[in-house]
């Protein structure tokens, strides 16, 4: 059980080190807003990767043929939503979110809240994500639910979730050691950079998507 304890964790972290646009959005906000935006961030997308394990270890095909057949739409709608976030980055002025009192803690509550959020609805609408951690299990010849004891499916399970979670307050904790030394002219350059890299991701997966739905329609 403690191997599958140990691959569940590396299958957590090779899932989420890739830097994709919940990274840039950790970076972007760890360096904006500080540490705990950044990990808040990060455990939205580390809660999804834990999700997708679950229906990997289980072998839910009810859903991943959901994911699958439509995922032309995912891609689309997923895409916008993307493009929606990096927008709204693209815009923000860091200069006025350091300058805010943010000394309530309701109102940080409430912000950790839509971060943890607004990363999850990301994770989860980008079906690449549910396929690279099939890639990771199937990598690290992970036990499905037609072979393992229950326990070791849990473990695998917390595991990934782990792993995951490691990843991101490790990153969130390293950029926020640089933080200080970032200029205030220099964020909004970083939030304007991340946000374009966002919109490009969220672009091409709203093209794919959006091929793939032509094809459809025409075959």
């Amino acid at each position: 059980m403690i191997v599958g304890f140990i691959k569940g964790i590396i299958v957590g972290l090779l899932a989420s080190i890739p830097l994709g646009p919940i990274g840039v959005l950790c970076i972007q906000r760890t360096v904006s807003r500080g540490k705990n935006a950044g990990i808040f961030t990060g455990m939205g997308a580390a809660v999804c990767d834990t999700f997708f394990a679950a229906i990997a270890v289980l072998s839910l095909h009810l859903i991943i043929d959901f994911m699958t057949t439509y995922e032309d739409w995912v891609m689309t709608i997923g895409g916008i939503i993307v493009v929606t976030f990096g927008a709204k980055l693209f815009t923000v002025n860091p200069v006025k979110l350091i300058s805010r009192n943010d000394n309530k803690a309701k109102k940080l509550r409430s912000k950790y809240v839509g971060d943890f959020f607004s990363s999850a609805l990301m994770t989860f609408t980008n079906p690449g994500s549910l396929l690279l951690m099939f890639g990771m299990m199937t990598l690290m010849r992970i036990e499905t639910a037609e072979n393992a004891a229950q326990g070791l499916i849990a473990l695998t399970i917390i595991g990934v979730f782990i792993g995951s979670s490691i990843w991101w307050v490790t990153l969130s904790s390293v950029i926020n050691h640089f933080r200080q030394k970032f200029r205030l002219r220099q964020l909004l350059m970083i939030n304007r950079i991340c946000g374009i890299i966002v919109i490009v991701l969220g672009v091409l997966s709203f093209c794919k998507g959006s091929l793939l739905l032509i094809e459809h329609y025409l075959s």
